[in-house]
This record gives structure tokens, sequence and C-alpha cells, in this order.
């Protein structure tokens, strides 16, 4: 994956391009989410690109809780800083903290190892739309806003039993969305895998705003403007 392709550090700062967070999205998560073009006006750098970096420096962790608190742009420098606890913050230097990473359990720093789960998990992300959300969005009679599709990361975590594997893989378990007038969560299941074994198990949420009711017509144009977006810029 070469994961220093897609941000720059100096010293204990790092910082991300359009072009770097932008090339992650697609050429890593396949998400084509216009907001991670480089010319998108409210551009933002992938969370998945976030929790990669932060995995690759702080190492694996049996029990894993990362929230996401704010989007990072371009050309932000962020740190890694202490927190409450077990917990280490990115963050600016204005202390603004944009991903917190609450850590327990054993830890492995095995670069191999926590590239396999990165992968596995950026895929899994990768795949979320349409696969999973437009299934749950025609279950509760609502989409969200074409025109203006906001699907943000709220949290994720991971649990798992032990660190003695090496190339896990992530196998989708369930879902379900919970819909408050015009927003909604998303909660995402899945187990870690290595062959046959169950290695743990994981969770991530999402959340949604500016919710409509549900119009299949919309739905297929959506999900036609991303599949072209992946044939022209894949």
């Amino acid at each position: 994956m070469q994961l220093d392709r897609f941000f720059s550090q100096a010293g204990d700062r790092f910082q991300f391009t359009r072009d770097q967070a932008s090339s992650f999205a697609k050429q890593i998560a396949d998400d084509f989410n216009p907001i991670h073009d480089p010319d998108a006006k409210r551009f933002c750098v992938p969370g998945d690109l976030l929790f990669a970096v932060a995995l690759s420096k702080l190492g694996l962790h049996q029990k894993l809780h990362v929230r996401f608190s704010d989007m990072v742009t371009d050309g932000v420098e962020l740190a890694f800083a202490a927190g409450d606890g077990s917990v280490t913050n990115i963050q600016d230097d204005n202390g603004k903290i944009y991903l917190s990473v609450d850590a327990a359990g054993e830890k492995t720093d095995s670069a191999d190892t926590i590239e396999h789960l990165t992968r596995e998990y950026v895929a899994f992300s990768g795949k979320t739309f349409p696969h999973v959300l437009v299934p749950l969005w025609k279950q509760q009679s609502v989409m969200v806003n074409p025109a203006r599709p906001l699907v943000i990361y709220e949290s994720m975590s991971i649990d798992l039993d032990d660190l003695a594997f090496t190339e896990p893989t992530l196998e989708f378990s369930g879902s379900s969305l919970e819909v408050t007038g015009k927003r909604g969560t998303v909660t995402l299941e899945y187990l870690f895998k290595e062959g046959t074994r169950v290695l743990g198990r994981g969770q991530k949420r999402m959340l949604l705003s500016g919710l409509k009711p549900y119009d299949q017509a919309a739905i297929d144009d959506l999900i036609r403007f991303y599949e072209d977006r992946k044939t022209t810029l894949g």
C-alpha cells in the first residue's frame, strides 16, 4: 500500500495534499465520493486515511475505539497528542481534535499485519455505497439528498480475541439504520477472520443528514452517477 505516498511528514507533524487524499480514496478505498476530488469546494480527507495513518503510527491493539470529531482539509498540520487516560488524539496546532483513538489490550507493531487489516477495513468501507446503504434506505423509506449527499463517519471499533494472526480478512455481518427526522445513524457490523477462525468483531457508525423520502428513480440516477465516476476516474 505504501501509505507514506498519501501524506507528508515533517518532524512530528503530518498533513495531506488534495492529490494525496484523493488518490488514497480512489486507489485504495475505492471511494469516488466527489467530496474527495482535488477540486471539490467542500473537500475533505477520507476518514479511512486518517484511520490508516493512526494505526500505522500507534500500532494495532486488541481493542480500539476510534471517534471522528471533525473533517480534515488539505494543508492542515496535524500531530498525535495524549488525551485522557488511554486516548490518543490527532489534532492541529490550535488543539482542535479531528480523531481520537482509545486503545487497550495487547499490541502489535507488525507492519505487515497492520497493513493487511487496514486494507481489509478500507476495502469494506468502499463497498458501503451502494451495496449496504441503499437497501437500508429502501427499507426505511428514506434517502440522502442526491444534490448534497452527506454521509460522515462517527466512530469505528475493533475487538479482537488475540493478535495471533498475520493475514486477517473482514466479513460483513449486519447493518441497521435508525432514523430521527431528517437525520439517521447507520451501524455496520463485521467479523475479522483468518481462514475459518473468527478473530474478533468490529463496528462502524456513520451519520446521515438531510434525509428525504425514498425515490427509486433518484437512487438509480445517484448510483449511475457514482458508477460513471468509477469508470472515468478509476
